[in-house]
């Protein structure tokens, strides 16, 4: 980056001082303007030894050092010419020159950001402006929000590999997600009062990803990805809530930067597969259909695969995307209750607006179906008959996001998001969802990172019944969730990880209502 340096071009009229402390500190100028930067610190040196002790003799002082490539004592130099008020402004915008070239960008933005908010100089507050517009453009920002330094990216590999890896310890305080209350049961006919035994436990979570890259092309490159995702139960009882995921990727991406547009192509085959059992949460045993007690408790395992696409246009402004996606899923069969398999297609678009260099405003807007080969659709009495049509479920959700940076290492965002799901048979799950969400973020240092997020929503069905029974009234929703995550990176490729997740969920069907709450550490190791 060529940022304009002001150096001794603006040092203002020298004043008169001892005269062979003076001799030296002009044959040092002399020296300095013939970019013989060493010779004109020994003559600086000179000179302090002759008694000269000037703002004006560490700026100069510190501006060779700068030039010689010495950042640490042009640091020190330029820091002692800031009490001068003749040369604050001056200083501070070449701190920020020293800063950038020692590699500490943040450094160097605040020092810009103080020569750019001064009124006492305007050409460098101009070019503190031009520095800090400069320095910004160069970080790698997916969100031009959420901004991360980017590493400056030379000739790219022929090949990439990227592997992370998680693991850690953590404990929930309601493993089997059982409501905190004696309920009836109104789907059962005989109406039992259910009491639920809330269990507590831990569990080991896994993460593990896998990335290789083939950059055959300028900007575009051809990937496998596998990841490998779940969580283990240390105590034998609790074993039926252990999850596994495993997804594997096949694909492009593209990715093209000019100046100030961005254009990005993602396209991707995915095939997945879940693993899971199909339990009771009121005492967590897995589940059994009929009298006989056959077991279902494989009912919930899918695989699923299908193709997507995603694609961004970014500007200087505004960027605009666009995404789809097509997805079958196939669960386990049981023989003995319908399935959960269907198809699943989605379509969305988003657009997004900077008003600054720090806040942004994203409009999204999505189009999705789930549709049901074997399971019937409800009456509007709640009975799923065999012989109704296949269920279908049809959304449309409109959504605003709005960002702001407060400082370099700390911003904030607030969402909201509409969403109508219509029932395509009789309505009976129509319903409209109202979510909020907030998310912040700061990295009080370089070494760490603090997140946090939360998310509000409400439901409201029109027709449907709690228990899917008339007796038991209307049907309502309300869940509520937060994420706290803090993260310590302890060498270069290992980082700490703490964890704090909240979930609760309030509704008139009381079989579904509980509180849970997680706590992990553990560690991620990133290559």
């Amino acid at each position: 980056m060529a940022l304009v340096a002001v150096l001794l071009c603006l040092t203002p009229v020298l004043p008169a001082v001892a005269m062979t402390a003076y001799e030296a500190f002009e044959d040092g100028n002399r020296l300095y303007r013939d970019d013989l930067y060493w010779a004109a610190l020994l003559r600086y040196r000179q000179a302090r030894e002759a008694g000269m002790d000037t703002a004006l003799l560490h700026y100069n002082s510190g501006v060779a050092h700068y030039r010689a490539q010495q950042h640490i004592r042009a640091r020190t130099s330029l820091l002692k010419a800031t009490q001068s008020s003749d040369l604050r402004v001056l200083s501070h915008y070449n701190l920020g020159l020293n800063a950038y070239a020692a590699g500490d960008v943040d450094d160097a933005l605040n020092w810009f950001r103080q020569a750019r908010d001064q009124e006492e100089n305007a050409k460098i507050r101009k070019l503190a402006m031009i520095a800090i517009a400069r320095l910004q453009t160069e970080r790698n920002a997916e969100n031009p929000i959420v901004v991360r330094a980017e590493k400056r990216r030379g000739k790219r590999p022929f090949t990439n590999f990227d592997l992370t890896g998680h693991v850690g310890f953590g404990t929930d305080d309601n493993v089997f997600r059982a409501p905190d209350q004696p309920y009836i049961d109104f789907a059962d006919p005989a109406l039992p009062l259910v009491t639920p035994e809330i269990m507590s436990g831990t569990f080991l979570p896994v993460d593990f990803r896998a990335k290789y890259s083939v950059n055959s092309l300028e900007n575009e490159s051809f990937f496998g990805q596998y990841r490998l995702s779940g969580r283990y139960y240390t105590d034998k009882e609790l074993k039926d809530a252990n999850e596994l995921s495993h997804e594997l990727r096949f694909g492009s991406e593209f990715d093209r930067r000019e100046e100030n547009r961005i254009r990005r192509v993602y396209s991707a085959f995915t095939v997945a597969q879940h693993d899971e059992t199909y339990f009771d949460p009121d005492d967590g045993t897995p589940r059994t259909f009929g009298v006989a007690g056959e077991p279902i408790d494989e009912r919930l395992d899918y695989v699923r695969y299908g193709p997507e696409l995603s694609m961004l246009q970014g500007f200087e402004k505004f960027s605009f995307g666009l995404r789809i996606k097509g997805q079958l899923w196939d669960y386990e069969e049981t023989g003995l209750v319908p399935e959960y398999d269907h198809e699943y297609f989605r379509f969305g678009g988003n657009f997004q607006y900077k008003f600054t260099a720090t806040s942004l405003l994203r409009l999204t807007v999505d189009k999705y179906s789930r549709r049901y080969s074997d399971r019937p659709s409800f009456d509007l009495n709640g009975q799923q008959l065999i012989n109704n049509p296949s269920l279908r479920y049809d959304y449309l959700e409109f959504g605003v996001l709005a960002r702001q940076r407060i400082t370099d290492n700390m911003w904030f965002g607030f969402g909201y998001k509409s969403t109508d799901r219509t029932d395509r048979y009789l309505g009976y799950n129509d319903y409209t969802r109202d979510s909020y969400s907030f998310e912040f973020h700061w990295s009080p240092g370089r070494r760490f990172e603090l997140d946090l997020i939360g998310n509000y929503r409400i439901y409201d069905y029109p027709n449907a019944f709690a228990f899917h029974n008339p007796v038991a009234g209307p049907k309502t929703l309300e869940t509520a969730d937060g994420e706290f995550v803090a993260s310590y990176r302890l060498i270069k490729h290992l980082s700490l990880v703490a964890e704090i997740e909240y979930r609760e969920v309030v509704s008139t069907d009381t079989r579904i209502q509980y509180d849970r709450s997680w706590y992990s550490i553990g560690v991620v190791w990133q290559q």
